[in-house]
């Protein structure tokens, strides 16, 4: 039998815990079942799931040294006339 514990619960996901026999928390009430925390796991989404670091190169290092390499642009659109010429393309003179 699975407790689950969570600030807010979507419809869904609550009537599924509950149909498997779970049953759902809210963290002030887990509080005073264990307030010690003793018999608990905290689970966390991905922290760098925002679109923001799509965006974000990497540190350059001596093996690597292209920190701008498959990062998204910030551009308006994404037609054939934006960031698809010179710098983008390695037959048209240079690719970063």
């Amino acid at each position: 039998k699975k407790k689950d514990s969570a600030l807010r619960f979507t419809e869904t996901a609550r009537a599924r815990i509950l149909k498997s026999g779970g049953e759902c928390l809210t963290f002030d009430q887990l509080a005073l079942r264990a307030p010690k925390g003793s018999g608990t796991v905290l689970l966390r989404g991905p922290k760098k799931v925002r679109e923001v670091y799509k965006h974000f190169g990497h540190r350059s290092t001596p093996t690597s040294v292209k920190t701008h390499d498959h990062v998204k642009p910030y551009v308006r659109s994404k037609g054939r006339k934006f960031e698809r010429a010179r710098g983008r393309r390695k037959t048209n003179g240079f690719k970063i």
